[in-house]
């Protein structure tokens, strides 16, 4: 399978304080990882990176066939079309229905064609089991229910990776797993998934890489091993 990312001693900073060093890993195609770690531990500014938000500050990164250490700023767009984000707090227009919601998404990333957007829009909510909430406005949704939504937007623009940020966070155990079986679905069908979390019980049920976020920097492990922090 084909590599899509691959850092190598990469250290990131915020506000002049070393975040993570050494961090060194690759991703390919369809992998499907998790990034366990305390609040704290960096988990998130990692993300931050792949994504370009957060600047690394040495050694190499590469995501796709972008040289996150020289990306143009006008290349960031593009770096981030092809990456779907989950967010822990949903992050969903409050003022529109699910379907306005992710149209929004479409014309913002350049998408014209009224029939492509419509077509595009039913099959990403049938991929989560959400085609009959597109009239509903994210209130009249569980916190499940929203976190499906987030996951239909992260996969509009045929992501080749998505970072989920502790997208279990705000859900009971039993939705949490659900949204773990859909992001692993997502996976197996090629797109590669990072997922961050503090849960390690999801090491225990669910199969994937782990790399753990300890002392500043990112160690891999088995994923049937319980981590003691």
């Amino acid at each position: 399978m084909a590599t899509i990312l691959k850092y190598k001693n990469v250290e990131i900073l915020r506000k002049e304080l070393i975040v993570l060093k050494k961090v060194s890993f690759e991703i390919e195609e369809g992998q499907f990882v998790f990034l366990i770690g305390k609040v704290g531990s960096g988990k998130s500014s990692l993300l931050k990176t792949i994504y370009a938000e957060i600047e690394i500050e040495s050694g190499e990164a590469q995501v796709f066939d972008y040289d996150l250490r020289k990306i143009r700023r006008k290349d960031i767009a593009y770096l981030r079309r092809q990456i779907g984000i989950v967010f822990q707090d949903f992050q969903l227009l409050t003022d529109r229905t699910v379907y306005e919601n992710l149209l929004f998404v479409l014309r913002a990333t350049g998408w014209k064609d009224k029939n492509a957007i419509e077509q595009r829009i039913e099959d990403v909510l049938k991929e989560v089991g959400m085609l009959n909430k597109s009239y509903k406005m994210p209130h009249e949704l569980s916190g499940g229910e929203q976190q499906r939504i987030v996951i239909a937007r992260a996969l509009l623009n045929k992501p080749r990776l998505i970072l989920a940020d502790e997208p279990t966070g705000n859900l009971d155990p039993a939705t949490a797993k659900q949204i773990v079986n859909s992001l692993q679905s997502i996976a197996a069908s090629g797109t590669a998934v990072i997922m961050a979390t503090h849960n390690h019980g999801f090491l225990e049920e669910f199969p994937g890489r782990v790399y753990h976020c300890i002392d500043k920097q990112i160690v891999e492990q088995e994923s049937n091993t319980m981590v003691s922090e």
